[in-house]
């Protein structure tokens, strides 16, 4: 049986998730995607990122990695404003919180998958 395909969206949530929560510092987040530091604070500054814990020195942890990568992304290929780009990700990472809560009340009642 082969495993069921991943979208690329998929692949960097499991990749982030073996990292540390206080893994990036602000050089590291905006290297990692490939932007300025510059941009990384845009961003934070707007409410578009999240600090981990905000009142101290800017840690980012690896699911604003992810976020961060994703708004990266769409602002790159659509030319997306980054709120609109922030919006996008909202829903994209609420269709996977339900899609893994769909899997976990189907694999308690037996239920197969759709």
């Amino acid at each position: 049986m082969n495993p069921a395909p991943q979208s690329p969206h998929t692949s960097h949530v499991l990749d982030a998730e073996l990292l540390p929560d206080d893994a990036f510092d602000l050089e590291a987040l905006a290297q990692a995607c490939r932007q300025s530091p510059d941009w990384v604070r845009v961003r934070v500054e707007t409410g578009v990122l999240q600090t981990d814990p905000p009142e101290q020195a800017w840690r980012f942890s690896s699911q604003t990695f992810v976020r961060a990568r994703r708004i990266a992304h769409l602002e790159a290929t659509f030319d997306a404003d980054p709120q609109l780009a922030a919006l996008t990700v909202d829903l994209i990472e609420e269709v996977t919180r339900l899609r893994r809560q769909l899997q976990q009340l189907q694999a308690l009642h037996g239920d197969a998958p759709t």
